[in-house]
């Protein structure tokens, strides 16, 4: 094809649906160009950016400092596997730990194989520590989750969507209500052979739903009472998304082990990670459990960068200033509108509840609107719209996205 000659979002959706397996459903729009919380579609429109990629690109898009990070290291060594060390890994390992207060990580590339990771962690602690007979041990997890698409991780979700004709399943799974500490100390209490409670601080696909306050902190307790690993799953509720550096943090509790990936590396790069103290971190023996590119130069020299970031630009203090007022501003118009009726998050991870059915097509039809505005969101769970900027949005520039939605939903009332 020319360099000349341009081909239309028409052409590029008909190309990927002819040659891409249909595991998603985005909306018709096809971007080409990023820059802060902008994206440009390839006719040169304009939008404001309300996924952020789900949560993975808090720093804006195309970072100047993340991405010359990644040019510096492509130019110098991108890969050597972790059969040598690299130069850039100890030190990405050093910052990481002490960055989010723990004595080791696992570096891993995406936040399923993070959460996977995890899960093998907690289980060999649970036999090689706790003293859990072999393939005994059980996992907490919360109704409503989502940790990832893998065959394991769909073993314990509630998307029959994700589930159906995957089977079968990987056993281990406890299931409880999410944000019900009863049921939390109920399953603790009925055996011996819990190994962690596996847990999001706010489940952002189930719809930004944002648990009791106290939840979190009454759930760490009681797994420290029974001695239980708390794990963390901060994949889209870290980096500063909720307000806070993670969101547990809001009621500062300090996991067990922690789960991070998407925003680590500032979207530019696939980076994940799992932390946890030396008493859980050193059941990892060689040979166990890895990853080619886990641990690569180029991850770490990202990821450094795009943490950098973070605390430079204060984008947690950003998060919150700014989610408080989209909150307010949108409660204040809820209150008076037939189309929605909540809106719910912490810092600039926020949902609205739609007036409708979860098999209508109201979210989708009012996300097609807010496009057309200039605004780019995405339903969840049918009748949910997420709305998750970049952190480093301006008072002004949230103010005119405010402006936005709220005239969208306006288009809507009935």
């Amino acid at each position: 094809m020319s360099v000349l000659e341009k081909i239309s979002s028409a052409e590029i959706i008909e190309i990927e649906n002819k040659y891409g397996a249909h595991n998603y459903h985005p909306l018709p729009v096809v971007l080409s160009r990023g820059k802060g919380v902008y994206v440009w579609d390839v006719e040169g429109k304009r939008y404001y950016d309300f996924l952020s990629a789900y949560s993975a690109v808090n720093q804006g898009h195309c970072h100047p400092d993340i991405v010359d990070a990644l040019i510096n290291q492509a130019q110098t060594l991108t890969l050597t596997s972790r059969a040598f060390y690299n130069d850039k890994l100890g030190y990405y390992e050093k910052f990481l730990t002490e960055y989010f207060g723990f004595d080791k990580v696992l570096p891993m590339n995406t936040g399923a194989e993070a959460v996977e990771t995890a899960l093998k962690i907690c289980r060999k602690w649970a036999y090689e520590v706790k003293g859990v007979e072999e393939h005994q041990a059980q996992v907490i997890v919360c109704e409503g989750n989502f940790h990832g698409r893998t065959t394991t991780i769909i073993s314990f979700s509630n998307d029959e969507n994700a589930r159906k004709n995957f089977g079968p399943y990987t056993a281990g799974f406890v299931k409880i209500p999410y944000d019900d500490i009863d049921a939390l100390e109920q399953a603790l209490s009925s055996t011996k052979n819990i190994a962690g409670f596996l847990v999001e601080p706010i489940q952002g696909e189930a719809g930004v739903y944002v648990p009791a306050d106290g939840y979190l902190s009454k759930a760490k307790a009681l797994c420290e009472q029974y001695n239980v690993l708390f794990i963390a799953d901060e994949v889209q509720t870290g980096i500063a998304r909720t307000g806070k550096l993670l969101a547990v943090h809001h009621e500062n509790v300090q996991p067990d082990v922690l789960i991070l990936g998407k925003a680590i590396s500032g979207g530019v790069y696939p980076v994940s990670a799992v932390l946890a103290n030396d008493a859980i971190m050193n059941v990892i023996k060689p040979g166990q459990h890895g990853s080619t590119f886990g641990g690569n130069p180029l991850a770490a020299a990202v990821a450094v960068a795009a943490l950098t970031v973070v605390v430079d630009e204060n984008l947690a203090e950003n998060a919150q200033r700014l989610g408080m007022i989209f909150r307010e501003q949108l409660a204040a118009y809820i209150k008076t509108s037939n189309i929605a009726t909540l809106v719910r998050g912490k810092g600039l991870l926020n949902a609205i509840v739609i007036n409708d059915t979860e098999d209508s097509e109201t979210a989708w039809n009012i996300c097609m609107r807010l496009a057309h505005h200039g605004l780019l969101a995405k339903p969840t769970h049918g009748n949910i719209i997420r709305f998750a900027p970049p952190l480093v949005m301006t008072s002004a520039q949230l103010d005119d996205c405010i402006g936005i939605i709220i005239k969208t939903l306006q288009e809507f009332e009935r």
